[in-house]
């Protein structure tokens, strides 16, 4: 098909809307080491498990053979406020670039949350609901997890309660009123409401915090209130399965028009946006069919591919979780207060973590200026203002179009543009008035982390 006829945005018709998600793990002949109870280091059973998540979570979450799973009709319905999302061709971007390039991005922002977690945050809703419990807790870094669960929430009448990373509440008061205005209790972490809050503030007086003190904090109240479980945004498998409606969404728009991409780019956090852009196309990978260069970006200032550790860590700062087999900082890292916001855990996926090990991935760390620049970029050819996180993957998205200029290539270019920056400004302006910093933590900064990971028979690193 000729290339002019490739419109601007692709949408899919409702009949063409994925009716399934899909699991890579079904696929993946080095399947994610088992989470491990931190007490007898015994791999977690679903009894272990329930405590803690909604009982069908739990059985999605231990599923490494299923490859695909029937979304809920009740979950399809909800996704048609919002979805199908466009795959747009960034046309601008590449004129203004001059590179033989093509270059497309999947916006997930076209909903209040104005992310894509709001993806699994309706499903991991759903079965709480359907389990007929009084509400969930949990925790949020940046805000668009904390958001999209509280929208969710509110849909489907349950109570929420988010903790959420000190730094990023006071750097997003905005982003906090909306979680308020769907009706969900917002605490800065780590706080004095729980126990191991109190630990962490007495150990690390005045830290503005990680993912994993939230964590910590939010599967503390879900444990020990009746009626509560606590639910994720990222890391988690079940997570990587919801999400995988943006890679589905994705492939099914390009084969529309008969388009092959090369590279397929995301930001890199805990996973969950770039392991649900890339599923489909690494399951074709995985079972021989194709072949596709993937590239995770995360930021320079918490580099847990670039620079972690593969061994069983524990996921929270409280140490109260399982232990995961993953590229990790240590438990104990605590982040730069910088505008990564949701790129700031000290983790990453299993799943994502076993394929980069396997060499199917590649991985890159950037610094946050150099992002800024990038996102400033974006937002004056392309309309939208990106987020934080996405302008991670858009960074290396011009880069890789600017190698392509160089080398006269013509390569075809996908990356996930998770959501918009409008709770953001803070960032933006201290980039725009010339105080934004780029730290880069020293070898013995991250040492601090590693001595903090679990030292048992098998966990070498």
């Amino acid at each position: 098909m000729s290339e002019k006829k490739i419109p601007y945005k692709i949408y899919l018709s409702e009949e063409e809307m994925p009716k399934q998600w899909y699991n890579m793990r079904a696929d993946m002949k080095n399947k994610p080491a088992p989470l491990l109870n931190p007490g007898t280091l015994k791999p977690m059973t679903f009894d272990d498990l329930t405590p803690v998540f909604c009982d069908e979570l739990v059985h999605q979450e231990l599923d490494d053979t299923t490859a695909y799973f029937d979304i809920p009709q009740e979950i399809l319905n909800f996704y048609k406020m919002y979805r199908p999302a466009p795959l747009v061709r960034a046309y601008c971007l590449e004129e203004k670039l001059q590179t033989p390039a093509k270059i497309y991005y999947k916006f997930e922002g076209n909903n209040t949350s104005g992310s894509h977690k709001l993806n699994s945050a309706i499903a991991q809703a759903y079965y709480a609901k359907k389990q007929g419990l009084t509400g969930v807790t949990t925790e949020t870094g940046a805000g668009q997890w904390g958001t999209a669960l509280s929208m969710a929430c509110s849909y489907l009448g349950l109570d929420c309660k988010v903790y959420m990373v000190k730094v990023s509440y006071e750097q997003k008061p905005f982003r906090r009123e909306v979680m308020r205005t769907y009706g969900a209790s917002v605490t800065p972490s780590p706080s004095m409401q729980t126990q191991v809050g109190r630990k962490i503030l007495a150990e690390h007086p005045g830290t503005t915090g990680s993912l994993g003190c939230a964590i910590s904090e939010a599967v503390e109240v879900a444990t020990s209130t009746p009626g509560y479980r606590y639910v994720l945004g990222s890391v988690l498998n079940q997570v990587l399965l919801h999400q995988s409606i943006i890679g589905l969404e994705t492939k099914a728009a390009l084969d529309k028009y008969g388009v092959k991409p090369d590279i397929i780019i995301g930001c890199a956090g805990g996973g969950s946006n770039l392991g649900g852009l890339i599923s489909p196309f690494m399951g074709q990978v995985l079972r021989g069919e194709a072949n596709y260069r993937f590239i995770a970006v995360e930021p320079a200032s918490c580099p847990s591919f670039t620079r972690g550790k593969f061994a069983y860590d524990f996921c929270d700062t409280g140490m109260v979780c399982p232990l995961a087999k993953m590229y990790t900082l240590g438990s104990g890292f605590i982040p730069s207060a910088n505008h990564a916001g949701g790129l700031r855990y000290h983790g990453m996926s299993s799943i994502l973590s076993q394929l980069y090990h396997d060499g199917l991935m590649e991985a890159v760390a950037v610094e946050q200026t150099s992002v800024f620049q990038a996102a400033e970029m974006f937002a004056r050819v392309e309309g939208i203002l990106p987020a934080p996180e996405s302008s991670h993957a858009i960074r290396v998205a011009i880069d890789e179009a600017l190698k392509c200029k160089q080398t006269g290539e013509e390569k075809t270019i996908v990356f996930g543009l998770t959501g918009t920056g409008y709770f953001d400004m803070v960032a933006y302006e201290k980039f725009h008035d010339g105080k934004m910093t780029d730290y880069i933590p020293t070898d013995a900064d991250l040492q601090v982390g590693f001595d903090g990971i679990p030292k048992f028979p098998g966990n070498e690193f």
